[in-house]
């Protein structure tokens, strides 16, 4: 099974919000997954509009999950982020 870390859009009309999921890429974009493991707010200013389990990401990424390049960008920055 070939499984994708990636963005699901959950918000309403003109107020996009997405959860960062893993799911088998074969499943539609708003359709099952494995586990959320973060939110998305594009609608928030600055750096932190995103959330993310970064344990739980790198566990997946071990297993072979492979980002989408939003959310690979999110991983890289949550990597770098002092622990807080």
């Amino acid at each position: 099974m070939a499984v994708k870390i990636r963005l699901k859009r959950v918000g309403s009309r003109n107020d996009p919000v997405f959860r960062i999921v893993v799911a088998d890429n074969r499943s539609p974009r708003d359709g099952k997954c494995i586990e959320e493991i973060g939110s998305y707010d594009p609608k928030k200013a600055g750096l932190s509009n995103y959330t993310i389990n970064l344990d739980r990401a790198k566990y997946w990424l071990s297993k072979g999950a492979k980002p989408s390049d939003t959310v690979a960008s999110f991983i890289k920055r949550a990597g770098k982020a002092p622990a807080a």
